[in-house]
């Protein structure tokens, strides 16, 4: 596992070049803007929300001694579970509504390390490719919340709650990376073979969803890079991954 989370790191190394070298910068335009907007709006609910949270959990102290100390507390846990909630909804919507631009991306990247302009793929329009991302991102949303909560309930047990916090990382981590993987994906299987193929190189979904969740604490810059950085190094590592598995199909190309 430890392996091949870092071999999903490891991807991100070439990148930027090959973004430049294919001039893939005008298909980011969009998911830029989608991705500036959606952050903006998850941060400024963020910072309204926390004290919010942390008020109405501090209602729970009955003693007049050490109220201000848990108040504190609570504000910060709510701040915390304001953020993670954020992080997990920023990323499945640009994820989602990314879809259609990402497709022809990693179709670029692919017929530049296979060396074959024109595969035989699933014919899909981009009203499929948005309408997958969506079911995909949702399907993820709703299993990562229902992981999640509960890794946020633990952060209130001492001790506890600091390997609370590496889970709900790598969670975070997984499911980014999932979505990465499936704009190469989606070419190639349907959705139910995408899951499997994912869940069985999931270490290398939690290393490019590692990177991923790193680069959004990069301020402004992060959310800028985020996608192309992430998409590129995905799509990179999942066509080395089809080729591996024998799964990419380069015997019938598109006259």
């Amino acid at each position: 596992m430890i392996k091949n989370i870092l071999q999903g790191i490891q991807a991100y190394t070439g990148a930027l070049a090959l973004i430049s070298k294919l001039k893939l910068w005008k298909y980011f335009l969009v998911p830029i803007i989608i991705s500036m907007v959606t952050a903006s709006v998850i941060a400024l609910s963020a910072y309204g929300l926390s004290d919010n949270i942390g008020n109405f959990l501090a209602q729970v102290w009955p003693w007049d001694f050490g109220k201000d100390t848990f108040t504190w507390i609570s504000t910060f846990i709510g701040a915390i579970v304001v953020i993670a909630i954020g992080l997990i909804l920023y990323k499945h919507i640009i994820m989602a509504f990314s879809a259609p631009f990402m497709s022809p991306v990693s179709e670029k990247i692919e017929a530049h390390l296979t060396g074959i302009e024109k595969h035989h793929h699933r014919p899909t329009s981009f009203k499929e490719q948005l309408w997958r991302g969506i079911r995909i991102n949702v399907r993820n949303l709703a299993k990562e919340l229902l992981i999640t909560v509960p890794l946020l309930l633990l952060k209130f047990i001492p001790v506890v709650n600091i390997f609370s916090t590496v889970l709900l990382f790598m969670v975070q981590a997984y499911y980014a990376g999932f979505g990465n993987m499936d704009y190469t994906l989606e070419r190639h299987f349907k959705y139910k073979d995408s899951v499997q193929f994912i869940r069985k190189h999931r270490g290398i979904a939690i290393g490019n969803g590692l990177v991923f969740i790193l680069f959004l604490l990069i301020p402004f810059i992060g959310v800028i890079l985020v996608l192309p950085m992430s998409v590129t190094a995905a799509s990179i590592k999942t066509v080395e991954l089809l080729k591996q598995d024998e799964l990419l199909n380069t015997t019938k190309p598109i006259v």
